[in-house]
């Protein structure tokens, strides 16, 4: 991607994702109209009005891209550029008043992730990479830990919605990782544990049953910061697949032994 692109693109997403953390500042703990996706799947107000604000203002820049969004179909553009938005990363946090969230932008080209974008309104702080161009906080580069072995490490994961009737629940996966790791931590926002592999703050991370919106600007975040990003089984991942495995990389094979341990 042309470097005058990748500036203008990035530009936009990080402008939308900033105006987007200031509307969930402003209203974390105001009253906010809930919703459900399902049984337990919330979504509140500020999640539409985010989403709203952040395809609009792209939209007005780039009326030939299209957009996958996590609460609403759109038609897809001409161009092949996709933007694939979680206005709100973390809304059953937001929706209980707990302030860890997020807003997750990325830019799909021909099927490859170029660009990245998490906002941590209540840190103020921005993640971004541009593929081939590095991971930065705030503009200024990170790159991913130097920790090894599992037992010096802290990892982070997630659990599904449907954990109380799918088997694929990861409740054995969390006790292998727990058992081996220093620790596990499981804060409830995809993006951000990414987003942390990235910084160096976490050494790995691995959830199941995720959608794109979900990792897609994480994941890489993590491969800019010099990280590994597969599926489980320690193969090249998608964003399309529903299986993430993020680590500083020294890590990463011994979490591949213990998530694929019969």
């Amino acid at each position: 991607m042309p470097i005058e692109d990748s500036r203008a693109f990035l530009e936009v997403a990080t402008a939308a994702a900033r105006e987007a953390g200031a509307l969930q500042k402003e209203r974390l703990w105001g009253e906010n109209a809930l919703s459900y996706k399902g049984e337990t799947d919330l979504v509140t107000e500020v999640d539409r009005r985010c989403e709203e604000l952040i395809v609009n203002r792209i939209a007005l820049a780039f009326p030939e891209h299209s957009f996958l969004a996590e609460e609403k179909e759109y038609q897809g553009g001409s161009a092949p550029f996709k933007w694939i938005i979680d206005p709100l990363d973390g809304t059953t946090n937001f929706a209980h008043g707990f302030p860890w969230f997020c807003v997750s932008i990325a830019l799909e080209r021909e099927g490859e992730i170029v660009l990245g974008a998490i906002y941590h309104c209540m840190m103020d702080e921005l993640f971004t990479a541009v593929k081939g161009g590095g991971a930065f906080l705030n503009g200024v580069a990170i790159g991913v830990s130097k920790r090894a072995p599992l037992r010096q490490s802290l990892v982070a994961t997630g659990f599904p919605y449907d954990l109380a009737r799918d088997n694929e629940n990861n409740f054995g996966n969390f006790v292998e990782l727990h058992l081996a790791a220093r620790g596990v931590r499981r804060a409830g926002a995809a993006a951000l544990d990414l987003a942390y592999v990235a910084a160096g703050r976490l050494d790995g991370y691995w959830e199941c049953k995720l959608k794109p919106w979900d990792v897609a600007a994480g994941s890489l975040l993590v491969a800019e910061a010099g990280g590994m990003v597969t599926n489980h089984g320690g193969l090249p991942y998608s964003v399309y697949d529903h299986r993430i495995l993020a680590s500083n990389g020294l890590i990463h094979e011994e979490m591949v032994r213990l998530l694929n341990r019969e």
